[in-house]
């Protein structure tokens, strides 16, 4: 059987422009149905999966995933007439007999609708060019089978959280033979990713973007302070969910489209929103602080409770929340549950791959599969294209290294001289993390990195941290591991660095001796597993600073060209494509000839 799952829901941005002008720039990312993406599943096995940002270049854009869809095809070697589904990670269903404004009407009928994208799915795929048949899919429900159809778990609890899906924010199943049944939800008005979202606004920050800033700027405040006001807010349920009763101060549907009667409450007990661009003060850090404990007391309690009700040991999280690493990392170090897998690419992008898997599953009666790997879904390419691109472009120099150990030698002697080089290798990760094919690499030693890597190359907010990659026969020389060291793989928890490194290891440990690790297993990536090992060799210090591959304001670069124009115009030392080290005029490579003379060969 041959499943596409796809994300988003085109137009959400455009109509509320054309509905509503005049609100803040910010304002208009308070729609459902960003990050598109498309999956396909065939035969039970994930072929091809890839967000749509990473093609159109628009970050978290929730278009109609069209490149996205053609480039699961062509992986595949498919038609769309071969492709017996298409499953969509959202199920409006029909408007009839709900309760709905004006504005909520025309938005379902125009965006949320599953004709609505039904039909953009026929005008590109005509008659019998189509698919078999479109099927929507709840959307907590893709993100469920985004997790546990992946997890290797046979029974598991499992949890999503959000901003909301249809009308829920937090949905938990018990899970058992391939089959979810659900046990509890939580509705829309209760949203603890909606509550962390308006909290990014009023901290300065976009919705539906920027929450990982809150994250990161957490650490540096005092929870204390302001827990108490923030309980007023948000606390634990004694039905094992959770009420959050600020959001109810959107009272007219202005409001609700703006979060603006919220805003006002919690100014009201925290003092004046902070700006975009304003400083960040130490108030500012105290509430972020407050916010994460709160989110972090929430999960924990409804955790715990439906690990007793149910009796599960093991734990499967998605949902936009699911990709805040500090709270995974408390859930992990809890104890709570042996076994914990959090979903990569845990936001929406990631409910097309579950849209894809619950559609699959449901229809083949297929049971538990073992656990992922690596997600290298996206596009990959060939040292034929990367030579073709090099040749196109004459700033660049370039040198053909011989193999991959003199590679990982030459990379390395430039890391450990404080050099900072962009890395694009194989296929690309589907998630937002950078899981070693799509990253920018740097010395973790130098105590000036960080702000060099926020301040010039990433052109970031200089609080936010980066994170390592270490070898999974090294990791636990460096950091503090609870449980196994597989949940590790995909950057999704953070974990403390040993107290004997943390100085030792200033680019990556974050301001309170933490670090977001990414454990690496030598058969997921022989290459980047070779690199690491050889600046261990060379400095003694086997971890490496590892961060996603874009400049700010774009996605994650999908392919050799936009790599190329992405190094070119910035501030990164060198890059390498595939075996080829790659310089400029005024970064040059030793060894390397201008790529408009021809590419130097070293074998």
């Amino acid at each position: 059987m041959h499943v596409i799952g796809i994300s988003g829901m085109d137009g959400s941005i455009a109509f509320k422009r054309e509905r509503m002008p005049g609100l803040d720039e910010r304002s208009y990312r308070i729609v459902q149905g960003l990050d598109s993406a498309a999956a396909l599943v065939s035969g039970g096995e994930v072929v091809a999966a890839a967000a749509e940002e990473r093609f159109t270049g628009e970050k978290t854009t929730g278009d109609f995933p069209l490149n996205a869809i053609r480039y699961c095809l062509d992986a595949a070697g498919m038609k769309m007439s071969d492709i017996d589904v298409v499953a969509h990670s959202f199920d409006y269903g029909r408007a009839e007999g709900r309760s709905l404004d004006a504005h909520a009407r025309a938005v379902h009928d125009t965006v949320h609708a599953p004709e609505a994208t039904r039909r953009l799915v026929e005008r590109h795929w005509p008659g019998p060019a189509g698919p078999g048949r479109f099927a929507p899919v709840a959307h907590h429900f893709a993100h469920a089978a985004s997790a546990y159809h992946l997890s290797g778990f046979d029974e598991a609890l499992v949890v999503v959280a959000d901003g909301m899906g249809e009308s829920e924010s937090t949905s938990v199943y018990s899970a058992r033979g391939g089959r979810m049944e659900p046990l509890h939800r939580v509705p829309a008005l209760h949203s603890l990713g909606t509550l962390y979202g308006v909290f990014t606004l009023y901290l300065g920050f976009v919705f539906a973007m920027d929450e990982y800033k809150v994250m990161g700027l957490a650490p540096y405040g005092d929870p204390a302070r302001y827990f108490d006001r923030m309980r007023e807010l948000v606390r634990p349920a004694a039905d094992g969910g959770h009420v959050v009763p600020v959001l109810a101060e959107n009272r007219t549907p202005d409001q609700r489209e703006t979060h603006q009667g919220a805003l006002a409450a919690i100014a009201r007990r925290f003092g004046p929103p902070r700006l975009p661009g304003e400083p960040v003060e130490q108030r500012h850090m105290d509430v972020a602080a407050a916010l994460q404990a709160a989110l972090e007391n929430c999960m924990l309690h409804t955790l715990r409770h439906f690990r007793q009700a149910t009796g599960h040991r093991r734990l499967c999280m998605a949902g936009g929340v699911a990709l805040n690493c500090s709270m995974n990392g408390t859930v992990s170090r809890s104890g709570v549950f042996d076994g914990v897998f959090v979903q990569p690419a845990s936001g929406d992008d990631g409910s097309a791959l579950g849209a894809a898997l619950a559609v699959h599953v449901g229809e083949t009666g297929e049971g538990a599969r073992p656990r992922m790997g690596m997600p290298y879904w996206g596009p990959g390419y060939s040292d034929r294209d990367y030579r073709r691109v090099l040749r196109e472009t004459p700033e660049a120099e370039s040198v053909e290294l011989g193999g991959d150990e003199e590679l990982a030698r030459r990379v390395a002697a430039l890391l450990a001289d404080g050099r900072v080089v962009s890395w694009f290798q194989g296929r690309m990760e589907f998630g937002p993390r950078a899981l070693g094919n799509r990253s920018i690499l740097a010395d973790p030693r130098d105590p000036g990195m960080r702000d060099r890597m926020n301040a010039l190359i990433k052109q970031r907010e200089g609080f936010r941290p980066f994170a390592p990659v270490v070898r999974e026969e090294d990791a636990r020389d460096y950091f503090e591991f609870s449980g196994d060291l597989g949940r590790h793989a995909h950057m999704l928890f953070v974990v403390r660095t040993r107290p004997e490194w943390r100085e030792r290891l200033p680019a990556i440990t974050h301001v309170d001796g933490t670090a977001r690790v990414q454990v690496l297993r030598r058969k997921d990536n022989e290459r980047l597993w070779r690199l690491i090992g050889a600046f261990g060799e060379a400095t003694g210090t086997a971890v490496l600073l590892n961060t996603s591959f874009n400049l700010r304001g774009q996605p994650v670069v999908a392919d050799p060209r936009t790599a190329l124009d992405t190094y070119l115009r910035s501030r990164i030392d060198h890059l390498v494509l595939g075996r080829h080290l790659v310089g400029s005029a005024d970064r040059p490579v030793e060894g390397a000839a201008p790529t408009a003379r021809g590419t130097e060969v070293r074998r």
